[in-house]
């Protein structure tokens, strides 16, 4: 090891003689262990961070000198950047899924004789070891926002339709019962917005989630903390799930099947849904509130991403954020106390509280709750996963041409995931 890293796992030793790392359980750190200066940052809204923090205080005053500044997502990357570099950087930020691979080197890793392996998956949801390496922790996770499915009970119920699809062959028949069109098979009503990208809202997670539930990983680390990407690979015995999924996406944007329920004229998605246009809307849990303000005379109902049939594990997307220890930290230790502290069951349940989503605590979830919406967000979070994503706004643009690709004809399914596949690797690159 160099003398950094030497440096860096004795500093992180003393952490577990003194105790630090107790999470899942009642109360803070030892008042008597002073927490010192620690500035954490995200794009958290800066009113639910506070009152978390605040949380924590109210339990233990060895972290009044805790703050959090809320930064424009915009501009996040460049300020971090330019703080590190500067030696202004923040102790803590909070690091989304979608972030791994752009900032990994901006963080400070936790050594698993700090936490273990076992204690991260016995704890965290899944989709959370996303930030192991095999040096170590990237960053403790914090919150999850899970894809779920809305869909509406007044176009269902009028189209003699019971309940929502529970598998995505049910899209099948239900496209042509919910579709509505006029003798010139302008669409009136729509099924479900499947087939376009540039109108779709959500349209590269829930394209991921269709690849994931096959096993197709897309993008991860492989041997020796190699990033690897899977999109042309075989999982289960099947056909490539890459093109099984943007198959079965395409099928519904094509004018002369009778699943025909999409195209590229249409509205936003998400617009259509709260227009009363579109019975069934793919988005996270974080928007139930947009949509209930939005229309409160929307009548919705809020159910599971339908899943592939006859696999056993369910997958849904989600979008996870988490705390890392920058490497412009001048506060080690407290950084380490601080992150440690707000993963314990008491903080997050109450962020679940404040900002209406999942916890990211199994000992969490399986308390449950009566919450009817809750419950699916619940079930949701156990099962959500997510890809190392190597630049967001990049990979959407591949998302992009690989569906209107196929579309449009200029790529056939196989040539479409090949040129994707190389894409991405290039990207990594």
């Amino acid at each position: 090891m160099s003398k950094f890293q030497i440096i860096l796992t004795t500093v992180f030793a003393v952490f577990s003689v003194i105790g630090v790392i107790t999470f899942a359980t009642s109360g803070g750190g030892d008042p008597a262990k002073a927490v010192g200066n620690v500035i954490i940052w995200g794009t958290l809204d800066k009113g639910i961070m506070r009152g978390v923090i605040n949380d924590l205080i109210e339990r233990d005053e060895s972290f009044k000198n805790v703050k959090y500044e809320e930064k424009d997502e915009n501009e996040f990357d460049l300020l971090l950047v330019e703080a590190i570099a500067s030696g202004a950087g923040p102790d803590v930020f909070l690091l989304p899924q979608s972030e791994i691979l752009k900032k990994q080197n901006k963080v400070i890793s936790i050594p698993y004789v700090n936490f273990s392996i076992r204690d991260f998956k016995d704890y965290f949801i899944e989709e959370g070891e996303l930030y192991l390496t095999n040096d170590g922790i990237l960053a403790l996770p914090f919150i999850v926002d899970p894809l779920v499915m809305y869909w509406n009970r007044s176009l269902f119920t009028s189209a003699g339709v019971a309940s929502p699809p529970v598998v995505w062959d049910d899209f099948f028949v239900l496209s042509k019962k919910l579709t509505k069109k006029d003798a010139n098979k302008n669409i009136l009503i729509s099924a479900v917005p499947f087939g376009e990208f540039a109108n779709v809202e959500n349209a590269k997670e829930v394209l991921a989630a269709l690849i994931m539930q096959s096993g197709n990983p897309i993008v991860f680390r492989g041997d020796n903390d190699v990033i690897e990407v899977s999109l042309r690979d075989i999982y289960n015995d099947q056909a490539t799930p890459t093109e099984s999924a943007l198959r079965f996406y395409t099928e519904f944007s094509n004018p002369v099947k009778e699943t025909y329920t999409w195209n590229k004229a249409m509205p936003n998605s998400k617009i259509a849904f709260l227009s009363g246009d579109v019975a069934i809307y793919f988005g996270f849990a974080s928007e139930l509130e947009d949509l209930q303000i939005k229309n409160p005379n929307l009548n919705f109902d809020v159910s599971y991403l339908p899943q592939t049939e006859n696999l056993k594990n369910n997958v849904t997307f989600g979008e996870v954020q988490a705390l890392a220890i920058s490497k412009g930290c001048k506060n080690v230790v407290g950084a380490f106390n601080v992150i440690t502290n707000l993963i314990k069951s008491e903080s997050l349940a109450y962020l679940s509280s404040q900002t209406n989503l999942p916890p990211v605590s199994r000992v969490l979830l399986m308390q449950g709750t009566t919450d009817p919406y809750q419950e699916i967000f619940y079930k949701s979070a156990l099962s959500a996963k997510g890809f190392l994503d190597p630049d967001q706004a990049e990979t959407n643009l591949i998302f992009r041409d690989l569906v209107e690709s196929v579309i449009s004809g200029r790529r056939d399914l196989g040539g479409a995931v090949s040129w994707a596949n190389a894409e991405l690797e290039e990207l990594i690159k």
